[in-house]
């Protein structure tokens, strides 16, 4: 090489050293020494995700609003850290990252391990015509689509972003590739000429979320996962007017129940009547059948008698001196006893109108007790749209009808109960006429036989026994006609006892239905009672759980950082592409550089 050569390269490199030493010298900036500080740090934290929501890789951008230019620390377990606002160097001791901030705001990257804990577990899965199917498999793939997310939180993570942050989950889905998509949770919408589905994850809460779509040569770009906190304030609502409607609906409740309260007692006072009225009931049906059953032995015991003293009249007005007196003292006997008989039937039928009389009068008091209120349709609906369980209005409806039904059913029926009444007033009264008349028959036939001379006075004896047996047909005649409408009073009476036995049945599971009647309204009254405070409390503890406002963000790194003004999390997954083919190109001609260019000018 010759010397003018030498010369030449030399001449060349000196001018390069001096081009470049400058900016060497910059490099070292301010000296580090110099503390810095900052007003606020912001963390975006970014996950690679795989096609299932498994992590793959996590970083963090950290940015700082620098206030005094100067050295700054931030702390992190990272794997590796770069610069990305100078090119300044950055120090990373363990946790410890350190660098000399120069501008007004600082951004570098701190790479972190691929499994470090995120606050939320994501899991994605594709189930392609009813079938399970890999991300892998999917691409290219036609049929019916379902995707199903869930969102879960991660215990192994600071559980305060799961606690205080919202999520959205966002799926673009293109027009060409996707049709029919439907969400039933989420939020379909146009994204330029494709569709994009959305769902929200509340704080505190995991999720659970289908898309359906007709998938045709399947693709799909990244599921996007992004959580910021939930700082929106959320004011109580004025419900001033609807606590004032709340009370008077507690007041109404509470008015219901005392009715119902009433009801339940006048419905209480009812069957007890009912129970007496059948009670009653049945003492007077079994006294009429026992009555009924001893009349065919009062006019067979009449007619024994009738038949005897017309064989005496007979053989009286036939003159033959053939009567013997022991049968007429034998008459005498039967006619007191035949007015024993009916005198106890008389006893029996007192006894009976009197406790009748008790169990009707406490029927007609319990009866009187059931309010007459005329409740209109217009009621009934208003009520019904007062918010009152509507179980317990139709328990309460259905008991007022039958209350009223009940009360109707016996004004009808009043004529009946209180003509009985007289009915046995009346039997009594003929049982006691009679009864008196076979007595004075008897006596009349008692002082006859103690005067009589039969061989002196066959004429008055002919005479006296001529008017005895004919009054006494007179008697047996009405005997039997008693008799029969006492049968007849009996078999009727079957049907009065029957329908006294079913509204015993009636009014008795009509005061079970009145209890449970009762236990609901007073159930649904406690719970109204305090109707406008329970919903001040619920409307605060439901604004304290989504309020939060009072949220004060920290760092998703470390604890140590500080003056930590925002972290968000943007989390992607891989998305779902067809293989490309490559295409072979040309083998373009490589260029030389500067510096062989330079040199070859020597050679």
């Amino acid at each position: 090489m010759s010397i003018k050569r030498m010369t030449a390269v030399g001449s060349a490199c000196v001018l390069l050293l001096t081009a470049v030493s400058p900016v060497v010298a910059e490099e070292g900036g301010k000296d580090q020494g110099d503390k810095g500080s900052f007003s606020a740090k912001h963390e975006v934290v970014y996950a690679n995700l795989k096609p299932d929501g498994d992590q793959e890789k996590l970083y963090v951008i950290n940015n700082f609003d620098i206030k005094d230019k100067g050295s700054i620390v931030d702390y992190g377990p990272y794997t590796s850290v770069q610069n990305l606002t100078d090119v300044n160097e950055i120090k990373q001791e363990g946790q410890k990252v350190e660098w000399t901030a120069e501008e007004d705001e600082f951004y570098y990257q701190g790479n972190l391990k691929g499994d470090t804990p995120l606050p939320w577990d994501l899991d994605v899965t594709y189930v392609l015509n009813g079938k399970e199917i890999s991300a892998d498999q999917l691409a290219g793939k036609d049929g019916k689509l379902e995707i199903k997310i869930k969102t879960t939180k991660n215990e192994k993570a600071d559980a305060s972003f799961f606690n205080n942050y919202l999520m959205q989950i966002t799926i673009p889905m293109a027009s060409s590739k996707f049709e029919n998509i439907e969400a039933e949770e989420g939020t379909v919408a146009n994204a330029g000429k494709d569709r994009q589905v959305t769902f929200t994850v509340l704080p505190e809460e995991e999720g659970d979320f289908t898309v359906t779509a007709e998938a045709d040569n399947m693709e799909m770009e990244s599921i996007e996962f992004t959580a910021v906190p939930s700082s929106m304030a959320i004011d109580a609502p004025d419900i001033g007017g609807v606590k004032n409607d709340m009370g008077s609906l507690a007041e109404a409740t509470a008015s219901i129940d005392n009715g119902v309260g009433d009801l339940q007692n006048g419905i209480k006072e009812l069957n007890g009547g009912v129970a007496s009225l059948y009670d009653g009931s049945v003492q007077y049906k079994q006294g009429m059948e026992s009555l009924n059953s001893r009349s065919s032995e009062l006019v067979e015991g009449s007619g024994s008698i009738q038949s005897a003293l017309q064989q005496m009249n007979e053989a009286v007005q036939g003159g033959t001196g053939d009567v013997d007196l022991n049968d007429l003292t034998k008459v005498e006997g039967g006619l007191r006893e035949l007015a024993d008989s009916l005198k106890n039937a008389q006893s029996e039928i007192d006894d009976l109108n009197a406790q009748y009389g008790k169990a009707n009068q406490a029927l007609a008091d319990a009866i009187a007790a059931i309010p007459g209120y005329n409740i209109t349709e217009a009621d009934i609906q208003a009520l019904r749209d007062s918010g009152a369980d509507q179980d317990i209005i139709d328990q309460l409806l259905e008991t007022y009808r039958a209350a009223q039904a009940a009360k109707g059913a016996f004004t009808d029926a009043e004529g009946a109960f209180q003509a009985v009444t007289p009915a046995l007033e009346q039997s009594s009264a003929s049982l006691g006429e009679m009864s008196n008349q076979l007595y004075n028959v008897a006596d009349q036939v008692g002082a006859g036989l103690e005067r009589m001379d039969i061989a002196g006075s066959i004429a008055e004896l002919q005479t006296g026994f001529d008017q005895l047996t004919s009054n006494y047909a007179t008697f047996h005649q009405g005997l039997k006609q008693y008799t029969g409408g006492v049968a007849e009073l009996t078999n009727s009476y079957e049907d009065i006892h029957g329908g006294i036995a079913g509204l015993t049945d009636g009014t008795a599971e009509l005061e079970e239905g009145a209890g449970r009647l009762k236990g609901g309204t007073s159930e649904l009254a406690s719970a109204t009672s305090d109707l406008p405070g329970q919903m001040q409390s619920e409307i605060d503890q439901m604004v304290e759980e989504y309020d939060k406002s009072d949220y004060e963000p920290v760092s998703f790194v470390s604890e140590k950082n500080e003056q930590i003004n925002s972290v968000q999390f943007v989390m992607k997954t891989e998305a779902v592409k067809q293989e490309e083919k490559e295409e072979k190109k040309p083998k373009k001609k490589e260029e030389k550089g500067f510096f062989e260019r330079l040199l070859a000018l020597f050679k």
